[in-house]
């Protein structure tokens, strides 16, 4: 993929963040109805977790970025946001695919220049397209964990969300497997798992180049 590791990576707002979203929520969305007849109540491991709660939280977040991205700069606190987790497992499915649906159509209609609040950095159109693919992978692996399934994504989608959100993450593995690694949820060859993990969201020229990771496990 384009993460060769440290160093300045380029990822300019182009039209296909939305349909790289599209396309992300459409492969996690597709997985998870083949299992709605599932206890969506089981425990995820490792997870403090059921499978519906992290579903519900994956489609909040999309509700959020569309929010935040359009908001601009300044954090938007007026509103409470939330996706139930008690809802039938197919009506949280559908609630991926609507509220991603808004958050692509925010993204196309928004310039390279636009910044968006978050936490750890005012992300552009690319870096929200990028940190909703992360929440819909990951927490579609969590479910599929929880159900003794395995979700397994194109390595494309995977390699584009590792190298916008994670730069420094190590180059020459498997983009699926360092995607899970750079979000904590398993080691990656002789590196062990994460404890704690966060994203570079911000344009991915403002990086500094540096690792954050050691001291991390």
């Amino acid at each position: 993929m384009a993460n060769s590791g440290p160093g300045v990576v380029s990822d300019p707002f182009e039209s296909s963040d939305a349909k790289l979203l599209r396309r992300t929520t459409e492969e996690c969305a597709s997985f998870l109805d083949s299992l709605v007849g599932l206890d969506w109540t089981a425990r995820i491991p490792d997870i403090d977790w059921d499978i519906a709660t992290a579903i519900a939280h994956a489609t909040t977040a999309l509700m959020w970025y569309s929010m935040d991205l359009r908001a601009g700069p300044e954090e938007l606190s007026t509103q409470e946001i939330g996706v139930k987790p008690d809802s039938p497992p197919q009506e949280l499915v559908r609630t991926m695919r609507t509220t991603s649906f808004l958050l692509a159509s925010v993204i196309e209609s928004t310039g390279p220049e636009v910044r968006g609040y978050h936490p750890w950095g005012m992300a552009d159109a690319s870096g929200f397209r990028a940190m909703a693919c992360d929440e819909l992978l990951v927490h579609t692996d969590d479910a599929a964990r929880g159900l003794g399934s395995e979700f397994i994504p194109s390595a494309e989608i995977a390699g584009r969300t590792v190298d916008r959100l994670f730069p420094w993450a190590p180059s020459g593995y498997e983009a699926w497997a360092t995607l899970k690694w750079a979000n904590g949820r398993s080691g990656l060859a002789d590196r062990p798992r994460l404890t704690k993990w966060r994203w570079h969201c911000a344009p991915l020229s403002e990086w500094d180049g540096v690792d954050p990771t050691p001291g991390w496990t």
